[in-house]
């Protein structure tokens, strides 16, 4: 077949498209965009829970199609990383764990006379965080893991991935209202590997949306938490907290404590090790012996 100049632009366009500066800028816009969007649904809809909650499903299917569409139309690869065979468990672990990791702290601080239940609200308290919970997972986790974690992997190997994107991924939560330094760096390191690292072993993003939602939920729906550093919001449990910062995180929650770094990044590490173990690291571009996206290989 000729060569036309129609043709080389065309293939030009792909190689453009397929690049992963094009898909930081380009699809990564577009994701920051849509999260604005939530935002907005979120404070306008604050006295309206159920209705919060059916627009935030409403944005969530278009993220999912427009990550989708990006990979089918421009990048001309399957999205592996949303593939439905496995999601059930792979979410539902992910849900598991994160109720667990966050409760263990609670039980914890419990334990210790920190965290104390002074009494329960009505089940209705635990709509409103259905919508905040949907939210950050699901477009945090199509942003950091899927767009971020994925064009840096591409060109400059897991590890390099790993650090960006959590570093990355913690620094963002400088931005909210009671964000500290600290509070940054511990999701960092926590949050950061423990997410990156259900990505690199399953090769989707099902299990770092279900740990991060359910986390979320948890910290605050059930037990009326702070959200890495957002204001508190009643939950289930009524509760009184006296404890040192190092322990309960102060101003900006759970994840700003020394018990929420050490269980999840145990839980991180123990993830990435049998990354390893299964071959799922994938090195810099310049050392692999053939050609290889590392981002479409399926799990």
């Amino acid at each position: 077949m000729l060569t036309t100049p129609e043709n080389t632009q065309l293939k030009l366009a792909h190689r453009i498209f397929r690049s992963p500066p094009a898909r930081l800028l380009l699809l990564g816009f577009i994701l920051v965009i849509f999260m604005s969007l939530n935002a907005d649904v979120m404070t306008s809809y604050a006295g309206e829970p159920v209705k919060a909650v059916l627009h935030i499903v409403a944005l969530a299917i278009a993220g999912f199609a427009v990550y989708a569409g990006y990979a089918y139309f421009f990048e001309k690869r399957a999205v592996s990383e949303l593939a439905l065979p496995g999601m059930g468990p792979q979410l539902g672990f992910g849900l598991l764990m994160g109720a667990g990791l966050y409760a263990a702290c609670e039980v914890i601080l419990m334990a210790l006379g920190i965290y104390r239940i002074v009494g329960l609200n009505p089940l209705s308290y635990m709509v409103p965080a259905i919508a905040m919970a949907l939210s950050s997972s699901i477009y945090e986790e199509l942003l950091f893991r899927g767009v971020l974690f994925g064009a840096v992997e591409q060109w400059l190997g897991s590890w390099a991935a790993l650090v960006v994107s959590s570093l990355v991924f913690g620094l963002t939560h400088l931005i909210n209202p009671q964000g500290t330094l600290e509070g940054a760096l511990f999701i960092a390191v926590e949050a950061g590997i423990l997410l990156a690292a259900a990505y690199m072993l399953t090769r989707r993003l099902w299990m770092s949306i279900g740990f991060h939602m359910a986390w979320n939920y948890t910290q605050s729906a059930i037990f009326s938490g702070i959200v890495s550093g957002n204001d508190a919001q009643p939950g289930l449990i009524r509760s009184t907290v006296n404890g040192p910062d190092w322990l309960t995180g102060g101003s900006f929650g759970v994840e700003s404590s020394v018990l929420a770094l050490l269980l999840c990044t145990t839980t991180g590490i123990v993830m990435l090790v049998m990354a390893v173990k299964r071959g799922k690291i994938v090195p810099p571009v310049w050392r692999r012996p053939a050609p290889l996206n590392a981002h479409h290989k399926a799990g």
